[in-house]
Parts: structure tokens; C-alpha cells; sequence
């Protein structure tokens, strides 16, 4: 009978290891902070990002000076030139509103330079991820990097490192 228990018992270990999950944690803001490459495409963003703003604010102070020359010019204007000046005013802003949501908007200007820029070393990184998973035999890989999906860790889980090293990045 007691054999029959131990032998249970170590069949019982046996199979719930087997079925344990492998799993590692990772840190994507870290790993793209390390890739030279992403910092250049992230300066090149912020540059096209701030030269967009300031032709938007442009416009968006065109307006603000059509509408301050009007309400001084107001009570000299006929009601016909009123419409029509409000009409323009209407006209510079929604020009200026749709070229904001066109540079900034979703899938907007910005959007697809990010695509253009980004996207490759976000997939370089997925590649990478998802050799290291099936070369360790892991069966998820969590994403630290978000804070609220992981609570805790142990930092040797934490393959960050080893997915800058298959990408060539010096740490």
C-alpha cells in the first residue's frame, strides 16, 4: 500500500511538472530605450511632430487676428459684410482644426510617420521575443514594461538583456 501511495505521489509530481508553465518577463519601454536606432526615429518624430504644431498654431493665431480685427472693425461693418467676415473666420478655423486632425488625428500624418519610423524596430524586437520564447520553450512571455499587467517578479526572469543581445545591442 505504501508503495502504491509513493509511486502515485511521484507520478503526480512528475505529471504536474511537465505541465508547469515556463514563462519570462520582458520590458519593451527599457528595450526600445536601449536601441540606438529607436531614439533617432523617436528625435526624428519629435522634430516633424513640433514643426506640424507650430504650422497649426500659425493658422490657429491668423484666426485669433481675424476675429480681434473683427470685433474692432464690428460696429462700422454693414450686417452683410458681418456674415461675411464671420463667414471667413469660420472658414480659417475649420481649415485650421482639419489640418490639426490631419497631422494629429487618429491615423493621421503622425501615426503613419511613427509606422514608418517605429514599426520596423517594434517588429525586430517581436522577432526577437518570439526566437528567445520557442528557443527557452516558454509559453507566454509577459510585458512588464505596461506596470499594470505584472505585479511582481523575480528580476531573473527579467530576458530584457538577452533580447538586446540577439539584436546586436551593447548594454
Amino acid at each position: 500500500m505504501k508503495k502504491i501511495f509513493i509511486t502515485m505521489a511521484f507520478v503526480l509530481a512528475a505529471a504536474w511538472g511537465a505541465n508547469a508553465q515556463r514563462y519570462c518577463v520582458i520590458d519593451t519601454k527599457y528595450i526600445l530605450e536601449s536601441i540606438p536606432e529607436y531614439k533617432e526615429a523617436q528625435q526624428k518624430l519629435d522634430a516633424v511632430a513640433d514643426q506640424w504644431q507650430k504650422e497649426i498654431d500659425a493658422k490657429f493665431q491668423e484666426v485669433d487676428k481675424m476675429y480681434k480685427s473683427y470685433q474692432a472693425e464690428q460696429v462700422m461693418l454693414t450686417e452683410e459684410l458681418k456674415q461675411k467676415r464671420e463667414a471667413e473666420i469660420v472658414a480659417k478655423e475649420k481649415d485650421a482644426k482639419d489640418l490639426q486632425k490631419k497631422r494629429f488625428g487618429y491615423e493621421g500624418d503622425l501615426f503613419k510617420k511613427r509606422e514608418e519610423l517605429v514599426k520596423p524596430i517594434q517588429d525586430r524586437i517581436y522577432n526577437a521575443v518570439q526566437k528567445l520564447a520557442a528557443s527557452r520553450m516558454f509559453d507566454f512571455v509577459l510585458d512588464k514594461s505596461g506596470g499594470a499587467t505584472v505585479i511582481f517578479y523575480d528580476p531573473k526572469l527579467d530576458k530584457s538583456d538577452e533580447i538586446l543581445k540577439s539584436l546586436g545591442v551593447k548594454k
